[in-house]
């Protein structure tokens, strides 16, 4: 993610100096995965929430510190505390449903994401993950649709890095068992 980083960075920086149409580049990069994120913790209201989260992030976008990668990690975790707070409201468990996943240092890791995305459509996706325990649910979709390391999703979900990996490996080698079922099937 280099590049987009470097992108995202730069217009993170020009933003915090009152430069709107860089917080509209900084919005236009960050955005789709965060809602992807948004989605696997509060289904359809995951725009209002995203609403939400961006009326906070613009508003404390100048206290922010880091570069491009550190600011995907602040927005998400500002997105993940507008979604609890509006699971707490609705006071109903988040529900999981969203993409598939990659994990940090598993073997084969890129083979076996390829095998899931090109076996289900995005909306299959969001259904199977769905099916997995919220922790492995969360951690796929910070690495994968939001695109943190792991450190970084780690601090998002107030883990250790290695549980983290952990969750998001026993995710991936669900979803990987339920595609090759799909494909046998």
């Amino acid at each position: 993610m280099g590049e987009y980083d470097a992108e995202l960075g730069t217009a993170v920086e020009r933003a915090q100096r009152g430069d709107e149409d860089a917080f509209a580049t900084a919005y236009r990069l960050v955005q789709p995965g965060l809602l992807g994120y948004l989605r696997g913790l509060v289904g359809d209201e995951a725009e209002d929430v995203a609403g939400e989260a961006w009326l906070e992030i613009a508003r404390d976008i100048g206290r922010f510190r880091g570069d491009g990668a550190g600011f995907r990690g602040w927005t998400a975790t500002i997105a993940r505390h507008r979604a609890l707070d509006h699971l707490r409201r609705q006071r109903r468990r988040p529900q999981i449903s969203v993409i598939e996943a990659d994990v940090l240092e598993v073997p084969d890791v890129k083979d076996t994401e390829s095998a899931v995305l090109e076996t289900f459509s995005t909306r299959q996706a969001l259904d199977l993950i769905g099916g997995l325990p919220r922790d492995q649910a969360e951690a796929v979709l910070l690495r994968v649709v939001v695109g943190l390391d792991g450190v970084s999703a780690a601090r998002v979900l107030g883990k250790r890095p290695g549980a983290v990996r952990s969750a998001a490996h026993r995710g991936l080698k669900r979803l990987a068992g339920r595609a090759m079922s799909r494909r046998e099937g």
